[in-house]
């Protein structure tokens, strides 16, 4: 049905249903807050696991749908890309924020412990597209690894709030993590539950209409998986990410805002385990392209500086944000320009 719409219809839709992602999203990261703090979760918890997950559904069904369809490269590039977009978006965030940086105000270990996580496991995928073409009823080896060191991940950063063996140094332009009132916090959560629940529905079957979109777009236009992958699905279905992070900015939870791009892009290297998975030809990782590997070391090197930037906490840099948010648009930029310009066709 989607294929058979005009071009200017295929791009209205394209638009509305964009939209319907970004207002469901609003409305999950209030409940998502809502929810840290009555659980006694916390907003970097919540952040990376709860609400990056959440906003990261769309994404997911992008890629299963394409991979299921056998293009293993829109697959691909739109979950590399997304997590690149998605970093982008934190310094974005930062230009927003009106106080210091947004890495020295939102000091936060689980947040520093999931970024090594998301480091780690962009470093899997590249062992995979590098080594033998392997795989046990069409799923490499790799994919039962990502997941289970995400599992294990998920419950050491739990630990690790719990049971802290060290804590960032405060100063007076750290924002801690505030919970909502002693009257407030005790209260019950399930009907704030029960409501993100049916966004996350929302934003899945949003996931669905883009990625048939995308798969139009590709053939009508005749447009590389990877960069409508990369520079469009990945984009829009980041577009959560970044209403959610600006919209935690704006009502003073820092830690829910970094906390959930990193645990958005934590999650979203699970996109790869469910396309390779849905990919029923063999190993997705060999059948996506030198493109698409491009995209995977373009977002591994922004979460290099990103962690960078975690750890030093600069106070303040170029433009009144710290000096790595200057380098992740910078590399981003590069990625678009080298994408646009020799992988156009």
């Amino acid at each position: 049905m989607i294929a058979d719409l005009t071009t200017p219809a295929l791009f209205i839709l394209f638009i509305a249903t964009a939209a319907i992602v970004v207002a469901a999203s609003i409305r999950a990261t209030g409940l998502a807050d809502v929810i840290a703090d009555r659980t006694r979760m916390g907003e970097a918890m919540a952040g990376g696991i709860v609400l990056g997950a959440a906003t990261s559904l769309s994404g997911i069904v992008v890629s299963v749908t394409a991979a299921s369809q056998g293009d293993a490269s829109f697959a691909v590039s739109n979950a590399v890309g997304g997590i690149a977009a998605q970093t982008l978006f934190l310094a974005l965030a930062d230009l927003f924020y009106r106080g210091p940086n947004l890495e020295h105000a939102a000091a936060e270990p689980a947040n520093l412990f999931q970024t090594v996580l998301l480091i780690g496991f962009l470093s899997l995928p590249v062992a995979a597209m590098a080594g033998p073409d392997v795989s046990a009823w069409g799923v490499h080896p790799v994919s039962v690894v990502l997941a289970v060191a995400y599992v294990g991940g998920v419950r050491l950063t739990a630990w690790m709030r719990d049971q802290p063996m060290w804590r960032p140094v405060r100063t007076s332009d750290t924002r801690a993590d505030e919970p909502e009132d002693e009257d407030e916090a005790g209260r019950p959560w399930h009907r704030q539950a029960a409501a993100f629940a049916g966004l996350v529905a929302i934003m899945g079957t949003a996931g669905w209409v883009i990625s048939q979109i995308g798969t139009t777009v590709i053939g009508r236009f005749g447009l590389s998986s990877s960069m409508v992958g990369a520079l469009g699905t990945a984009v829009v279905t980041s577009l959560p990410e970044l209403v959610t992070t600006l919209t935690a900015v704006r009502r003073g939870a820092l830690q829910l805002a970094v906390g959930g791009i990193i645990g958005g892009n934590t999650f979203d290297t699970l996109f790869l385990v469910f396309s390779d998975v849905a990919y029923r030809d063999g190993s997705i990782y060999h059948a996506a392209g030198r493109e698409d590997l491009f995209w995977l070391a373009t977002g591994l090197v922004m979460t290099v500086i990103l962690l960078a930037g975690l750890i030093l906490r600069q106070r303040e840099g170029p433009a009144r944000i710290g000096v790595e948010s200057v380098l992740m648009m910078v590399v981003y930029a590069i990625a678009v320009t080298v994408e646009i310009t020799f992988r156009g066709a």
